[in-house]
């Protein structure tokens, strides 16, 4: 029977998205396959138009490049100033999401969306920006190029050799109006030699790399596509919201039917061929019906494991409850708008068709506007096997006994009614308990309640009695049509029970998916949360549970229900494989097979949060049921939605400990430097005025030395004001070029009576070109270092300080000669305050020096390091400044 198809609704989900869009801003994006496209311009040229078209429109951000013909582009436009931060002593501007919130324009201009915000910003990525400027009802344009869509970040990286690190998460293109910036591979490569993309060096470098021809077309390709896959997406969610019919096959999508049969893996293997054929999305459907109740433990497993295969080779899966496999089939197929359907046929017998009719042939005839590949599958064998397996287990005993009794007892009541009620009317007694068994017990109860009843009204009630043979032709029809009125009845009724197993099913998921999700809701700390995971699964699925996290020692063990199980060696194997693949191991899965227990990635994102792992309480069951296997991945995509949201909670109060100890740090350092410097400069000048006079030799050693202490004191305080400063983000630079022999002069100079003791071995040579940096905190860096040479080398000790020219630059080294660094403390030591027990770090000194010569030489974007030494032992400082930063001299010029 083919059901005519149900009115169209429209989607309670597409509606929900569509309302949630009309309230927020509308976000388009400029999406390119390369940098150089002309993504920025098409953006800027746009947000001409509807700026002279009297709309509000300002720039956010915008990346020139220092292109000439952007920067032009840019001046019709109120430009919204950046927010500069500091960070490492090093000034960094950012987009100001508040600035541009207050003026709150009706369009904002926001470039490259996949870049990372500055440390302290507080949104660590720019599309999280622009999330909020769109939940604040501001348009948005913004540009992307193809290789940082989150999802095609390995196929990017797998010919070009690159991953990029900043990505964008494709929902946030799923939610865009989308709008290709292209031009061919030839006319981008000429850009490039133009040097309209990059710097002549940087350009010959992208040429020999990442821009070759092969890879722009790759890439043209991926965004020509992935935009198409995001104008697909929103047509169909504009058509489920609107209730309309039809595919609209703009582009393909591949359905495939699967069930339990082992010819099912076939199935799936033909439709992925298919989909990469047509290079277009499918997905894997397996139509649940009353039958599905029936099936054993090896048909649940083959079903877990089509489905797995399905998943494995790309494609998507749906378990959908029907009353039958042809209106489920059909209904999803509207739903998902297929227009290409494979299905699976095998050769059946005329008597089994003509008892249930073909699934292929009604499949065919309802489809509209849907191309169905039908597939002959093998294997009569096996399902001739497993259907006698079903008749068996349909045959037992006790539903047909109690079939039997209940006819029983009709028998009964209709023989004490017959004197009563005429014998017509007393039939319909015999109703009542093919109802109740099929209702009760299925089909085919029902159908034997039907025939018994029928023979038993022949037997005790319709004359001659006690005997099957009818005497009056009229009974002859009502035999008959009790018999037709019990066998519909009976099937009527156990069609309704499927219904109802398969509504309270559906009610039962929903039930437990609210259950879970307001019981980890509760969880007040990430022990409580773990144990509530754990316990809550357990719970619903009757089974034993395990949370793992990930630590530095490997997979750890956070909560489990029962408590007390200590995982063996072959669980936490299969553990780190979840937390560092993403992907299931253990049983049931293709990794790990030997451990008795399913581990599932609890994911947000490209990041696994945690493995969770259940196993049946029968060791010899299935870890998880194919059918609950969909309930599971819900209840762990709402587990690491709270545990992500937990985490990042976490995070923002540990972020704000840190701010509150820092603005105290920085207050601290401000007041104290300055409440130091004014009596430090009237010592100092008082000292001054004592060394003029005449005073003897033992006075004048004494003078000498207070004049000396007063200076490494005033270094002191000059150190914690530097301190305040790079902290408070308040260094301005001034870059010029600096020779190194003058400026490591000065610097020795101005410390000389620290370095009272040690010989100077100075080696920079004359022609050593000079580098680019601010000469003030170039000094101030220069004398901190010598300083803290000074005071750890061994008395008598040379100090050496070098200069050598190299490849990639210029490099500036200290070395000094003492008890050297510890350890695995090379970078530590450049931490604010830190000094070392027991080496050449622990000799007086606040611990400020090396952080500022840290951050003053980030902010010249000059690289700072330490290093142990041997032979003789000591310690070295290295000054490395890039090439881009060394002062290059035209020899036209010299001559």
């Amino acid at each position: 029977m083919i059901h005519p198809p149900e009115p169209a609704r429209a989607d309670p989900d597409a509606l929900l998205r569509a309302a949630a869009r009309e309230a927020r801003g509308r976000l388009k994006l400029f999406l390119g396959a390369a940098p150089g496209v002309g993504k920025t311009y098409e953006m800027l040229s746009e947000g001409a138009a509807r700026l002279r078209e009297g709309e509000d429109v300002v720039v956010g951000v915008v990346e020139t490049h220092g292109r000439r013909e952007t920067e032009a582009l840019t001046r019709p436009f109120e430009i919204i100033p950046r927010r500069v931060s500091e960070h490492h002593g090093r000034p960094l501007s950012e987009m100001d999401i508040d600035a541009i919130l207050a003026r709150a324009p009706q369009l904002v201009l926001v470039d490259e969306l996949a870049h990372s915000n500055a440390p302290g910003s507080r949104h660590p990525k720019r599309w999280q920006d622009v999330e909020e400027l769109l939940a604040a009802g501001i348009d948005v344009y913004s540009t992307i190029n193809i290789q940082h869509v989150e999802s095609l970040n390995d196929v990017v990286a797998s010919f070009t050799r690159v991953r990029v690190r900043e990505t964008v998460p494709d929902h946030v293109l799923e939610q865009a109006e989308i709008e290709i910036v292209d031009i061919p591979p030839d006319e981008l490569i000429e850009r490039l030699k133009d040097g309209k993309v990059y710097v002549p060096e940087e350009a010959s470098r992208a040429l020999s790399h990442f821009f070759s021809k092969s890879n722009l077309s790759a890439l043209r390709e991926l965004a020509l596509r992935r935009a198409a896959q995001a104008v697909d997406a929103q047509m169909l969610d504009h058509l489920r919201a609107h209730a309309l019919g039809g595919t609209f096959a703009g582009g393909d999508r591949v359905l495939v039917a699967v069930s339990e049969r082992p010819e099912a893996e076939a199935l799936v293997r033909a439709a992925k061929r298919l989909a990469d054929a047509l290079r277009a999305p499918w997905t894997a459907i397996h139509v649940e019906t009353g039958r599905s109740s029936g099936f054993g433990a090896a048909e649940r497993e083959r079903l877990a494991r089509t489905l797995a295969l399905a998943a494995q080779l790309g494609g998507g899966t749906a378990s959908v409850p029907a009353t039958d496999v042809v209106s489920g089939l059909a209904g999803y197929a509207r739903d998902y708008r297929a227009t290409q359907l494979v299905l699976g046929k095998s050769s059946r017998s005329w008597w089994f068709e003509l008892r249930h009719g073909s699934v292929v042939d009604r499949i065919v005839r309802s489809a509209e506007g849907v191309a169905v590949h039908v597939l002959p599958i093998a294997g009569q064998a096996g399902a001739g096997l497993a259907a006698r397996r079903t008749w068996r287990e349909g045959l037992e005993a006790r539903p047909f006994l109690w079939s039997l009794a209940m006819v029983a007892a009709t028998v009964a009541s209709a023989v004490g009614l017959r004197q009563l009620l005429d014998l017509n009317n007393v039939a319909m007694l015999f109703l009542l308990p093919v109802l109740a068994a099929a209702g009760r017990f299925g089909l085919r109860p029902g159908l034997f309640a039907g025939l018994v009843s029928a023979l038993a009204y022949n037997f005790f009630l319709l004359p001659p009695l006690y005997t099957l043979s009818i005497s009056n032709p009229e009974n002859v029809i009502a035999f008959f049509v009790l018999l037709i009125v019990a066998v519909v009845t009976s099937q009527l009724a156990a069609r309704m029970r499927a219904q109802a197993e398969l509504a309270n099913r559906s009610a039962r998921q929903n039930a437990a998916l609210a259950g879970f999700a307001q019981r980890i809701a509760d969880a007040a700390n990430p022990d409580e949360l773990a144990q509530a995971i754990c316990g809550e699964i357990a719970r619903l699925f009757n089974v034993n549970a395990m949370l793992f996290m990930p630590s530095p020692a490997g997979a750890a063990l956070v909560a489990a229900v029962p408590t007390g199980h200590e995982p063996d060696q072959l669980d936490l194997a299969a553990a780190n494989w979840t937390l560092e693949k993403g992907k299931p191991a253990g049983r049931g899965s293709d990794t790990l097979t030997a451990s008795d227990w399913l581990f599932q990635p609890i994911a947000k994102g490209d990041r696994t949060l945690a493995a969770l792992a259940v196993a049946h309480v029968d060791p010899d069951g299935a870890a998880i049921r194919s059918d609950e296997l969909p309930l599971l991945l819900s209840l762990a995509h709402q587990s690491a939605l709270a545990m992500d949201r937990m985490q990042l909670a976490e995070a923002m109060r540990e972020l704000d400990v840190v701010r509150s100890r820092d603005r105290l740090r920085a207050a601290l350092l401000s007041s104290v430097g300055h409440d130091l410097r004014t009596p430090l400069t009237t010592i100092h000048s008082a000292i001054g005025e004592l060394g003029q006079s005449a005073l003897a030799p033992t006075d004048a050693a004494i003078v000498d030395a207070l004049d000396g202490e007063v200076e490494r004191l005033d270094r002191f305080v000059g150190n914690l004001l530097d301190m305040a400063r790079a902290q408070a983000g308040a260094i301005t630079l001034a870059i010029e070029p600096i020779d190194l022999t003058d400026a490591v002069a000065s610097a020795v100079h101005a410390v000389r009576k620290t370095l009272d003791g040690h010989d100077i071995l100075l080696d920079i040579p004359p022609e050593l070109p000079m580098v680019r940096a601010d000469p003030q905190l170039l000094h101030h860096v220069l004398i901190n270092l010598l300083d803290n040479a000074g005071r750890y080398a061994h008395p008598g000790t040379p100090l050496r300080i070098g200069a050598r020219r190299g490849p990639d630059g210029l490099s500036l080294a200290i070395r000094d000669e003492g008890p050297g660094l510890p350890e695995g403390k090379e970078t530590a030591v450049f931490e604010t305050f830190t000094r070392f027990d027991g080496s050449d770090r622990a000799r007086g000194g606040t611990g400020l020096g090396l952080a500022i010569a840290r951050d003053f030489a980030a902010a010249m974007e000059v690289d700072i390091r330490a290093e142990r030494c041997a032979d003789p032992q000591g310690a070295r400082f290295t000054l490395s400044w890039p090439d881009r930063l060394v002062v290059r001299i035209d020899p036209e010029a010299l001559a």
